[in-house]
């Protein structure tokens, strides 16, 4: 069993030997430096795809919450939800090594939910003003907000060589370390991100 774990990761070594730096995507691309960021999350297909306004320039390989649901409906439920977001703060002392939160729930996960009757009108009211005043949304809600893209911190040798994608996070999106620090260097506060499925 051991000598099988053991190949698996050296197997993934392998694989994550072939990843070019954003630098060399760059040089590839004939691109001196990214304008109009944006990054698309495509659940299905297990990536973070980084654009430089129309422009593909690199992809990234990510994994989700545990719950492979499409409908976020609470904050315990470890569903990435789906829909258009902000990166609303950035955080460097986290556990997962650098954490990019998103504005979840934005306008209309509030209103949707509302409709759907998981949220009371206090806790919409609260939201909806975040929303207007550009900030992250509040953790106190059902829905909670506590959703970005992160590393993998402590692990992170062993996860980001797993040959396969498993998916065990709370809600958010996890890349390497590595490519969390790629990431961070060309992100800022309301930099677009859209999640697929």
């Amino acid at each position: 069993m051991i000598l099988f774990f053991a190949g698996l990761i050296l197997y993934g070594v392998i694989l994550n030997l072939r990843e070019v730096t954003l630098q060399d995507a760059l040089l590839e691309k004939g691109l001196s430096k990214l304008n109009d960021v944006r990054l698309v999350v495509d659940r299905k297909n297990y990536r973070i795809e980084l654009y430089s306004e129309k422009i593909l320039v690199k992809t990234y390989k990510a994994v989700f919450g545990k719950n492979s649901s499409t409908l976020k409906t609470s904050a315990t439920d470890n569903v990435t939800p789906i829909g258009e977001y902000k990166i609303c703060a950035i955080d460097t002392w986290s556990n997962y090594h650098k954490f990019l939160h998103l504005n979840y729930p934005n306008e209309r996960d509030a209103a949707e939910a509302f409709k759907q009757k998981y949220i009371l009108t206090d806790e919409l009211s609260v939201i909806l003003l975040s929303v207007k005043n550009n900030e992250c949304p509040p953790k106190e809600t059902k829905l909670g907000s506590d959703v970005g893209i992160h590393g993998i911190g402590k692990y992170n040798a062993i996860f980001k060589n797993l040959p396969f994608s498993f998916n065990w996070t709370n809600g958010s999106i996890a890349v390497s370390n590595e490519n969390i620090d790629e990431l961070y260097s060309v992100i800022k506060i309301g930099t677009p991100v859209k999640i697929t499925y």
